[in-house]
């Protein structure tokens, strides 16, 4: 998202940042067609990915690329439009701007209350019927909701915000439901998103543990995201290579079970 929203770097930079993180070992590059700057900008973010990957000297087959839909970007705002007509032609466009002609893994941005939940995910099981889609996910939803979308189409992930700042998805359950029921947990904003994220170079208990392991406080935190639940994939965004590299070596990181504790125990003040 950071490549495509306001402040994006220029083109040669994002790319070089995506090859960055695919060279590191990463294997899952999450989009949106809502990753832009408004409705006029639609698929930025999508159309860079592609550009990126046809560049790319790597191996291609094992890139898996997730985007989403049922967002819109009114006058660089945002919005919600979970209309099933709406979003078969999200998706229409998105095959397009990600020049292929099946989308990996196809997401529900998020649910919109004027439209009936059943019947957004009832088109994203059309979209899946007809081929346009392998994999069928969801994004910002709770375990109801989760529930709900099952009994229509299966659910392979979710993508809910998971941190250290916010830690809904431990309290709401949403995390131990995906891991009990083999469903990915994508947590994005690993780090805490925008200005959060740069608090925690400073944060005491991620600095501790930081020095425990010789890695920085960003990979420590990572590693806690990852330590938390097998479900777990953090999907940290960069818009420079060498955090993109950085993001990739923290997989490695096998936090002890003091870690884990010391970062829990810890207060990690949003303001």
């Amino acid at each position: 998202m950071p490549m495509s929203i306001a402040g994006r770097p220029d083109e040669a930079q994002a790319i070089a940042t995506i090859h960055a993180a695919l060279e590191a070992g990463m294997e899952l590059i999450d989009t949106a067609n809502v990753y832009c700057l408004d409705d006029k900008d639609l698929g930025h973010n999508e159309r860079l990915i592609a550009k990126a990957l046809r560049q790319w000297k790597g191996n291609r087959a094992r890139v898996l690329v997730a985007t989403k839909g049922g967002c819109r970007r009114p006058e660089g705002g945002w919005g919600r439009d979970g209309r099933p007509a709406s979003l078969k032609a999200a998706c229409e466009q998105s095959l397009k701007a990600l020049a292929v002609e099946r989308i990996d893994l196809y997401q529900l941005h998020a649910a919109d209350p004027e439209v009936p939940f059943e019947e957004t995910v009832g088109a994203l099981a059309q979209l899946q019927g007809a081929g346009k889609i392998r994999w069928v996910g969801l994004s910002n939803v709770s375990v109801e909701l989760i529930r709900r979308a099952r009994k229509i189409v299966p659910i392979l992930t979710v993508q809910n915000r998971f941190n250290p700042f916010f830690r809904e998805a431990q309290t709401d359950g949403v995390l131990d439901f995906c891991a009990r029921e083999g469903i990915g947990f994508l947590a994005y904003s690993p780090l805490g998103g925008g200005r959060l994220n740069k608090k925690l170079p400073a944060h005491p208990a991620a600095q501790a543990v930081a020095k425990r392991r010789g890695i920085t406080p960003h990979q420590a935190v990572i590693a806690w995201c990852l330590a938390k639940s097998p479900a777990v994939i953090p999907i940290p965004g960069a818009s420079r290579p060498e955090n993109a590299r950085a993001s990739a070596q923290a997989a490695a990181v096998a936090l002890t079970g003091a870690d884990v504790a010391e970062i829990d125990s810890a207060q990690f003040s949003k303001d």
